[in-house]
C-alpha cells in the first residue's frame, strides 16, 4: 500500500493543512468527521484539494517536510495547477 502526502483546505484560498498517511481515504474521513481533536477540527479544514503518492514512508515524509517549509503562495499554485476549482478530491477516492 502506498503512502500519500496531501493538502486539505477549509475552502478556496482558505486555511491549509499538510499531512502524510498510508490510508488516504480513511485519514480524510477522520478529518471530515472531526474524529480527532486538533488543528483541522478547530479551523474546519476538511476539503482534500491535492495529494501525491509515494512508494515508501521515507519519501512521503521527506516531501511533507518540504511542503511544510513552502510559502503559502507556492502551495496555492501547486493546488491550482491540478485542481483550479479547489474541488474536494475525496469524492474521487472511492
Amino acid at each position: 500500500m502506498p503512502f500519500h502526502v496531501y493538502l486539505l483546505a477549509s475552502g478556496q484560498h482558505g486555511t491549509l493543512y499538510v499531512g502524510v498517511t498510508r490510508d488516504l481515504a480513511r485519514r480524510v474521513y477522520e478529518h471530515k468527521s472531526k474524529a480527532l481533536p486538533g488543528f483541522t477540527q478547530k479551523y474546519g479544514i476538511d476539503r482534500l484539494v491535492w495529494y501525491e503518492e509515494y512508494p515508501t514512508a521515507q519519501e512521503a515524509i521527506a516531501r511533507e517536510k518540504d511542503l511544510k517549509k513552502w510559502r503559502r503562495d507556492w502551495k496555492i499554485r501547486l493546488i491550482e495547477e491540478n485542481n483550479p476549482l479547489w474541488s474536494d478530491l475525496y469524492l474521487l477516492l472511492a
